[in-house]
């Protein structure tokens, strides 16, 4: 009787230590590192600053006493740019062509907006018209939203 009941708990105990060990250990892994492509050194390049450096762009944020000595500070996740990132600011010499509501990039409280970083080219979708390009066609899309309701994305040509 005693064994049939530990052999019942002991799967459940077991399997509540995993989902502990796994709630736990990402915290020390660098965010969006799975989605970086290695191949391209970006995921090298990211670190935790308490600021955006020229020529950069940031993908996470956290609330540290590491930049400060008078309480808390946002601390920012950052990188170059890359074709095919989520960044929470849009960078030089990119446009995007998604966004996504998220509290990755918020510095306070609440949802604020990441974009889909990439390089600009003609026949792309984009949804905005970089130097060096104009647009051949426009369409009403809820993809370049910053907030509510349809914006204008553009379909590129370069110059």
């Amino acid at each position: 009787m005693v064994r049939s009941k530990l052999r019942m708990l002991l799967p459940g105990t077991v399997g509540a230590f995993a989902l502990l060990g796994a709630a736990v250990a990402p915290a020390a892994a660098a965010p969006d590192a799975a989605a970086a492509d290695a191949s391209s050194g970006a995921a090298a390049a990211a670190f935790w600053s308490c600021t955006v450096p020229s020529g950069y762009v940031y993908t996470n944020t956290r609330s540290t006493l590491n930049c400060s000595t008078s309480g808390f500070r946002t601390q920012y996740y950052v990188q170059p740019p890359t074709d095919g990132l989520w960044a929470c600011t849009t960078a030089s010499g990119f446009t995007y062509t998604n966004t996504r509501s998220t509290l990755d990039c918020s510095t306070g409280r609440g949802f604020r907006t990441k974009y889909y970083l990439k390089t600009p080219k003609t026949r792309l979708w984009a949804c905005t018209v970089p130097s060096g390009f104009t647009y051949t066609n426009t369409r009403s899309t809820l993809d370049c939203s910053t907030g509510r309701g349809f914006r204008t994305k553009y379909y590129l040509r370069a110059l």
